[in-house]
């Protein structure tokens, strides 16, 4: 099928496709040693199949599946040879982290981007991250930058993983548009200095309001962490520091709200100055 990958593994059985399926749910070392993650549900189903996702194996419950084109998809990557494991809906329920199990999830290839290979045309932005306490904030913010045209994140250092369910959960779909790669400082400045870009931190001292910096063309956003902000090192990292305007009491905001507003700020000064 156009747009879809057969992994080529060799078919398990279904006892075995269900404890990795487990392992890959409950353990980062696993995914990360394996380049594998796990997706339930029809609509990241059908994103999978769209954006041509590796897929290794297929879970289905027949009962629960009721989705006249996601059968039809299962039906197809069947013949297309992607092994393929129909369960019953007990055993679906056994793996399914949802509040109402779909019937239909799919264990995938991880989808990593080498940063000297990343191409600096490609949409409106980047985000570098270097640590995020909470998973959902992770994945609201990769929602976030696909529903504005960000082109994906850039992850400094190993704390940072994307394929954590509670990510893939909490991006609804968007991580499926977004690219991802992992470097280290030394290697983020070479390519800062290489393509030219702009690297912009949001920190209470910054220099201006959001809304009033002239965002450059070529830019890279740089988020700290809930609680202490940007590090020393990001800090060396930003051309220029923007800061969130707060007129009440509290001091502080939500990583993903924060980031949220800077990304939408970003795509309203590239809107506007276009129009």
């Amino acid at each position: 099928m156009a747009g879809v990958k057969n992994s080529g593994h060799q078919r398990l059985s279904v006892e075995a496709t269900l404890a990795q399926v487990k392992r890959l749910q409950s353990d980062r070392s696993y995914r990360d040693a394996n380049q594998l993650f796990y997706i339930e549900g029809v609509r990241n189903f059908l994103k999978v199949v769209d954006n041509g996702f590796e897929i290794a194996a297929i879970t289905f419950s027949e009962k629960l599946l009721t989705v006249p084109p996601a059968r039809k998809l299962v039906r197809q990557l069947r013949r297309d040879g992607v092994p393929t494991f129909g369960i019953t809906p007990e055993q679906f329920r056994q793996i399914s982290q949802t509040e109402r199990a779909s019937g239909i999830g799919a264990i995938l290839r991880q989808r990593w981007q080498r940063l000297p290979d990343i191409s600096p045309a490609v949409g409106l932005f980047w985000v570098a991250l270097e640590t995020v306490r909470s998973s959902g904030n992770l994945g609201t913010l990769i929602r976030t930058s696909e529903a504005v045209g960000g082109a994906g994140f850039i992850f400094i250092g190993e704390s940072i993983d994307p394929f954590d369910p509670d990510v893939v959960r909490a991006s609804m779909g968007s991580i499926f548009h977004q690219q991802f790669a992992r470097t280290n400082f030394s290697a983020l400045r070479r390519w800062i200095n290489l393509h030219g870009y702009a690297a912009i931190g949001a920190s209470p001292d910054g220099i201006a309001d959001l809304h009033q910096f002239a965002y450059p063309r070529s830019t890279l956003l740089c988020l700290g962490e809930e609680r202490q902000g940007l590090t020393q090192q990001q800090r060396s990292l930003c051309q220029h520091l923007v800061r969130i305007p707060m007129v009440g009491a509290v001091d502080s905001l939500n990583l993903a709200i924060a980031g949220s507003l800077l990304m939408y700020e970003v795509y309203r000064s590239r809107t506007t100055r276009s129009s």
